[in-house]
This record gives structure tokens, C-alpha cells and sequence, in this order.
């Protein structure tokens, strides 16, 4: 896995959420610099759980979608004398 970038609007609004966030349910003050620090921290640090989860999720997608592509085809597949 790559390093998570975020553009720097997407850096920005992250930012922001984060020292509402902090705000609003800790009352607490945090600073922009310390706020882009806890972002860094958790992308480096639990990114890649995330990462893997996603990951987890679109393969469970594939999958389904792989046995709905296989009964299709089972439902369109000729009978002959060796079919079971």
C-alpha cells in the first residue's frame, strides 16, 4: 500500500473536522498544526486497517457478483447426454 496523500483542500477539510470535532465534543482547542499531526498520525497508523477493510468490502462485492455471473451461466448452458 502507498502512502495516503490527501490534495491539500481534502488536507484542509479534514483539518477543519478535526478541530470541530475536538471542539465540540472534547472541549478542546486544537491548533491547525496539531490537527494536521493527528491526521498524519491516524493515516500512518490505522490507514491501512481501513485500507484493508475497503479492500474486504469491494472483494466481497466481486464475489457475489462472480457467483451471480456463474448461475447465469449454469441457467443458459444445453443439456447433452453428459450433463449431470
Amino acid at each position: 500500500m502507498s502512502k495516503i496523500e490527501f490534495s491539500k483542500e481534502e488536507k484542509e477539510l479534514l483539518v477543519r473536522k478535526i478541530q470541530s470535532y475536538m471542539d465540540d465534543e472534547l472541549s478542546f482547542e486544537i491548533g491547525q498544526f496539531d490537527a494536521e499531526f493527528l491526521l498524519d498520525y491516524f493515516s500512518e497508523e490505522m490507514g491501512t486497517y481501513y485500507y484493508n477493510r475497503g479492500l474486504e468490502d469491494a472483494r466481497l462485492v466481486v464475489e457475489r457478483k462472480l457467483e451471480a455471473i456463474d448461475e447465469d451461466i449454469y441457467a443458459i448452458e444445453k443439456p447433452t447426454e453428459f450433463s449431470k
